[in-house]
């Protein structure tokens, strides 16, 4: 941004050495550009700044966010969500085939949905089985 103040006042000083006769029609159109050139100078300088502040901001929240995700999504403080020693399951969403990790306390409400915290769909359980190869009644449905 530093560059366009020093291209404007450039212009500006260089519009000033050509002693331009403000009189003329020309003379006023150019110095009217000059000012309008600073005023945008000026302005993008000042987005520039605000834009930085923002980007401080948005960094602040995101590491927040961040702390708020691994309160709500991980299973325990000590769970790398590999699920090994929890009463939780491992599930691959169809969706986007992240491995999440569902609480067996989920499935007290049978009408709750599932929502992937990855992709924000929501995921359809299929309990039936039909291998013939377990004790799960499968072939009495």
């Amino acid at each position: 941004m530093e560059e366009l103040v020093k291209k404007v006042a450039y212009l500006k000083g260089f519009a000033d050495g050509l002693d331009i006769n403000e009189k003329t029609d020309e003379g006023k159109l150019l110095k009217k550009i000059v000012e309008v050139l600073e005023e945008i100078a000026d302005s993008v300088c000042d987005l520039a700044e605000e834009h930085d502040e923002l980007c401080e901001q948005v960094d602040a929240i995101d590491e927040d966010l961040g702390e708020v995700e691994e309160i709500i999504y991980d299973c325990d403080d000590d769970c790398d969500c590999d699920c090994d020693d929890m009463d939780c399951f491992e599930i691959e969403c169809p969706n986007c085939k992240e491995t999440i990790c569902i609480d067996e306390d989920f499935f007290d409400d049978e009408d709750a949905p599932l929502i992937c915290p990855n992709c924000n769909k929501e995921i359809e359980l299929d309990f039936s089985c039909d291998c013939g190869d377990c004790d799960c009644d499968c072939d009495e449905e």
